[in-house]
């Protein structure tokens, strides 16, 4: 259906980030006019989705050029879930923000850049054709780069540059398979190419294109063997800026490849072992590394490694229902990632530290406060009938069903080992005894904050908690949604027509 506010979610962040530049100095100003238009944004998604999944697919043509010709923005059931959990995770980090970050980081333009990067990821998700979708990853990638190096610090500055260096090697891979897609069908539409590269003989040239898309997105998703840059970049910056990145940064990447291999290369045969593998590997070496961390930042980076094997596991083993639990894993890894890199910053303005080892006793000091941060960690270790539990239960079923049993020895040691991981961190920091805590300005810092700011650090959590909580016990609702979403994904004869309509032709 063709609905010319499809692009209003990628609009209204780029005037919010316009407005909040008008802004610039007066930073009470800034914290609140940035909560204000998250919180509108989550109101434009939650209507942009209900409007998608009561009416179908809605369609927007840039300059009324009808596709394959024009560039569209395309909001199908998927689409609309990854802009719904973008707004939801841009507004819990603009209030973290507001609260913990001090005024220089501020002053040097972190909103306008927020919603700049908001922007970019909701263009992505509703992006109709491959050039488009590239478009919108530079703008992700200047925004996120900006967002790394505000501060200036050494550390972070050398985080950043492996960061930008490899997503620029991505950003060059993936315009170089833009190349080979157009030299190949002569269109960059995702529909138009889903008709014509079927019907290309040289399956050889089809499949060393697709592997080029693949390192591309794989960079960027951080998956085996090219996952490195991930830990040495994201615990770099403020706890705001890593709570965006853990949650939707390398998810961007995820859903890229989601929805190229489905549309453009889905069902060869090349790719199901490829998936395959690489998911097992992705698994193992992002839980074994997990392992190995004494800071909570690199431990919860390490896990977003490992659980992005989780979710390419559904989709090597390309069935309807390991595709649904990959998809159920996808919205509860979003809000998730984001909810822990916001719980170590809160740990570290408490503390003064986020050295597992160094900390101590915040169960005994802050109860209630513990009790409401296990929420997410025990979500992300999938107790029942937490987020995490249902997901897996659909990726082992749909394990069984496609005969994948190295997939499923791998998802099974794979939360083994985030249960060890999850564990240490709360017998360590939460469970025993402080002894000999550092005295360091941060610690301190947190005490001197206002009771306003202090509230605007534990509420976002308490925020994703709950939808985390109601992801796990309202799964049904879930589970409907990723029903729809892996159906659409097996077959894409209805994105197709919704898309071309009457333009449909053969090559």
């Amino acid at each position: 259906m063709i609905n010319n506010l499809t692009i209003l979610p990628i609009v209204f962040q780029f005037l919010a980030g316009i407005i909040l530049l008008f802004c610039w100095g007066k930073i009470g100003i800034q914290k609140t006019l940035s909560i204000l238009l998250s919180l509108i944004s989550v109101g434009i998604a939650i209507w942009m989705f209900d409007t998608t999944w009561k009416q179908g697919i809605q369609i927007s043509h840039a300059g009324n050029w009808d596709s394959p010709f024009g560039i569209s923005f395309v909001s199908d059931v998927f689409g609309a879930t990854m802009v719904l959990l973008a707004s939801l995770s841009g507004l819990a980090v603009s209030m973290f923000a507001s609260g913990s970050l001090r005024k220089e980081r501020i002053q040097f333009g972190f909103f306008p850049i927020l919603h700049y990067l908001l922007m970019g990821l909701m263009g992505a998700f509703l992006a109709g054709d491959i050039f488009n979708l590239y478009v919108w990853f530079e703008v992700v990638i200047i925004s996120s780069f900006v967002l790394l190096t505000l501060g200036g610090k050494k550390k972070q500055l050398e985080g950043a540059m492996k960061y930008v260096s490899l997503n620029l090697l991505a950003s060059s891979l993936f315009l170089v398979g833009i190349g080979f897609i157009y030299g190949l069908t002569g269109t960059l539409n995702f529909a138009d190419v889903a008709l014509k590269i079927a019907e290309i003989p040289n399956r050889g040239l089809v499949n060393a294109t697709a592997g080029i898309f693949f390192v591309a997105f794989g960079i960027k998703s951080a998956i085996f063997p090219l996952y490195f840059w991930l830990p040495a970049a994201y615990h770099t910056p403020p706890a705001a800026v890593s709570a965006i990145f853990g949650g939707l940064m390398t998810k961007l990447g995820v859903y890229s490849i989601i929805r190229c291999f489905t549309l453009m290369f889905g069902g060869d045969e090349f790719l199901g072992p490829l998936f395959s593998v690489v998911a097992g590997l992705t698994i193992l070496t992002g839980g074994m590394g997990a392992l190995l961390q004494k800071s909570m930042n690199k431990t919860f980076g390490y896990l977003i490694i490992c659980h992005i094997g989780f979710i390419m596991a559904g989709f090597g083993m390309f069935t309807e229902l390991a595709i649904m639990g990959a998809v159920f894993y996808l919205i509860h890894d979003i809000v998730v990632k984001t909810n822990l890199f916001m719980i170590s910053g809160l740990v570290l303005k408490m503390n003064g530290t986020e050295n597992i080892h160094e900390l101590g006793g915040m169960y005994r000091n802050h109860a209630l406060l513990s009790l409401l941060l296990a929420i997410p960690l025990f979500s992300l270790v999938g107790f029942p009938p937490l987020s995490g539990f249902w997901s897996k239960i659909f990726l082992i079923q749909g394990g069984l069903e496609s005969r994948e049993f190295f997939l499923i020895g791998a998802i099974i040691l794979g939360s083994f080992l985030t249960l060890w991981v999850v564990g240490k961190i709360w017998l360590e920091v939460f469970w025993k005894k402080a002894e000999n805590l550092p005295k360091q300005a941060d610690g301190k810092y947190f005490h001197q904050m206002s009771a306003a700011n202090r509230w605007l650090m534990v509420f976002p959590i308490f925020f994703l908690a709950s939808v985390s909580l109601f992801i796990g016990l309202g799964a049904e609702h879930i589970i409907e949604v990723s029903r729809k979403i892996s159906s659409d994904l097996m077959d894409t004869g209805p994105y197709i027509q919704a898309v071309l309509g009457n333009q449909i032709t053969q090559p």
